[in-house]
């Protein structure tokens, strides 16, 4: 149920990014969203992460890219795969940061 959120149903959203809207949206006195887990396979997870490299690594290089370019995507270079890919310091280790 997509409650008073702009997801559609059926859309796949992780369960870090649901939770964060949802807590907005009940303090504005909205609705939440609700949702089922739901275990995805390898090849559909790693097309569904947030970071275009990361998945543009792993298959579909020229779709991911290309659909990144359009909308004019900027990746963040938050986790350790696309941190490697670009030759950066690992955020891990010596190389974390806490916030």
């Amino acid at each position: 149920v997509q409650g008073d959120s702009t997801y559609i149903p059926g859309d796949h959203v992780d369960v870090i990014e649901l939770e964060e809207v949802n807590e907005r949206l009940v303090e504005d006195g909205k609705k939440p969203a609700e949702g089922l887990p739901v275990l995805l396979g390898i090849t559909k997870a790693s097309l569904q992460t947030p970071s275009f490299i990361s998945a543009a690594s792993f298959q579909e290089t020229t779709r991911v890219l290309t659909e990144a370019a359009v909308a004019g995507k900027t990746d963040m270079l938050q986790g350790l795969k696309e941190n490697v890919i670009v030759g950066r310091l690992i955020p891990a280790g010596t190389g974390g940061t806490m916030s």
